[in-house]
């Protein structure tokens, strides 16, 4: 089994940045990528980045590339998102995910989840 535990979530207001962390524990070697996905009251969840835990290869959704960053520590078991240039419409619950395979793309690729964490932006 995989345990997923993020924090960092939070209030902030338009144009503030916060960034996610992600901490992964028990079975770590079964796992090839981490990433994030988020979900908006009334919405479907939705993939947000992604990345491998060896090559650093990174997946970024249109709606955040060039705002948000995902990168990983692998002394610590930890992935992080740094988001930048938030705005209301990034206002989500945030879910760490992990996954056997390579890409992560979509919720089917996902083995493992965080319980997620809230992220709110006023305008």
């Amino acid at each position: 089994q995989v345990q997923l535990v993020e924090s960092g979530g939070g209030l902030v207001q338009a144009g503030d940045s916060l960034r996610l962390s992600c901490t992964l524990s028990g079975r770590t070697g079964s796992v090839a990528s981490m990433g994030w996905f988020r979900q908006a009251p009334g919405k479907e969840r939705q993939f947000v980045a992604a990345l491998t835990c060896r090559a650093g290869a990174t997946l970024y959704a249109h709606s955040v590339k060039g705002r948000f960053t995902i990168s990983r520590d692998n002394t610590k078991n930890a992935v992080y998102l740094q988001m930048n240039s938030l705005n209301p419409e990034d206002t989500a619950i945030y879910y760490c995910a992990a996954s056997s395979t390579w890409p992560l793309r979509g919720q089917w690729d996902v083995n493992y989840w965080g319980q997620g964490t809230q992220v709110t932006v006023s305008s």
